[in-house]
């Protein structure tokens, strides 16, 4: 069993520096008609490089392009779609942060990529495997308004998981060989598992040699971890913090999947007792029958200030380090 240290998704886009503010810069210059849609694109194309180079440089095995060109999980994707136009902004689940809602108008189709161009990016500048990150079928779903109120929950999942299928496909045939795709909003509609599970299931028919992982968190995971152990996925990422119970579901249940151990908590600046998490860890691994799993956060690191992110990253790599030691010292 290897343990690898992994980025969950998203990372800061913003910090104090004069070059982390260079973004925020070049956005407000740009809406002045100072900067132009070029300009941007070299902004993010930095901001992207700072967010690998910090995270390899924290140790983490697997990274991500730290989501830095997207606005937020719904309007980066919906808006690349056809029969979609974005609307105003809402609060994302209980965060402070807020996503601009799809209003879907007609028929949802992708005809072009969506993230494509930024994974090829991202691996140009990384030494490490980088996880390519899409928001999945359901939560965009749940997160839409169709327009004419017509529209059922289960075509809207349908449409969307015909879209990030072929996402997914394209991403594999690019080179991706990890495929996280991110589905928070279940955990706040348990009951409706089956559309959940429709929508996987097209994703895992396009993934061809990539390896899929799912990822949940800002609920509690542990009532459905049996369903989710069900699932056509390779890996699961999951948020312990806010689940007390799910150490022990996994402990005495197992996984036959790989698992993203989300111990580290991605919206508190408070850094977790190494010796604690350590011992979670230390109960967590035997009970994973896989060739190796994750230590990661329970979600992205874009609600933190960027230096407290970095602090995040970092502390992964000394909760593993002391994980290793447990087993020396034993």
């Amino acid at each position: 069993m290897e343990l690898k240290l992994a980025s969950h998704s998203s990372y800061p886009r913003i910090g104090d520096s004069p070059e982390g503010q260079l973004l925020r810069r070049t956005i407000a210059q740009r809406e002045k008609g100072e900067k132009t849609d070029a300009d941007l694109r070299a902004a993010q194309d930095r901001m992207t490089e700072l967010a690998i180079a910090e995270q390899e440089a924290a140790g983490i095995d697997v990274v991500t392009d730290g989501l830095i060109r997207w606005y937020d999980p719904a309007s980066h994707l919906a808006g690349k779609l056809t029969g979609i136009h974005i609307n105003g902004l809402l609060r994302f689940f209980d965060t402070n942060f807020y996503f601009r809602q799809p209003i879907v108008e007609g028929k949802i189709e992708r005809t072009g990529p969506m993230v494509i161009d930024e994974f090829v990016f991202a691996r140009g500048k990384a030494s490490r495997t980088v996880k390519a990150v899409l928001t999945g079928p359901y939560t965009l779903a749940r997160l839409s308004l169709a327009k004419d109120g017509g529209t059922q929950l289960d075509s809207l999942v349908e449409q969307y998981a015909k879209a990030v299928a072929g996402e997914v496909g394209a991403l594999a045939d690019a080179g991706a060989t990890l495929i996280q795709v991110d589905e928070p909003a279940i955990l706040k509609h348990p009951e409706e598992f089956a559309l959940l599970e429709s929508g996987v299931r097209a994703l895992a028919t396009q993934k061809k040699s990539a390896k899929l992982m799912m990822a949940f968190y800002f609920g509690d995971v542990a009532p459905l971890y049996a369903r989710l152990q069900a699932l056509p996925v390779d890996a699961l990422c999951l948020d312990f913090t806010y689940s007390p119970g799910l150490a022990g579901v996994v402990a005495k249940e197992g996984s036959s999947k790989s698992l993203a151990l989300g111990l580290i908590d991605g919206r508190n600046t408070r850094l977790e007792n190494a010796d604690e998490t350590a011992r979670q860890i230390e109960q967590l691994l035997p009970a994973i029958k896989a060739d190796n799993a994750y230590l990661t956060s329970s979600c992205g690191l874009e609600y933190l200030p960027r230096d407290r992110a970095q602090l995040k990253l970092k502390h992964l790599k000394t909760v593993k380090d002391t994980f290793l030691g447990l087993g020396k010292g034993a």
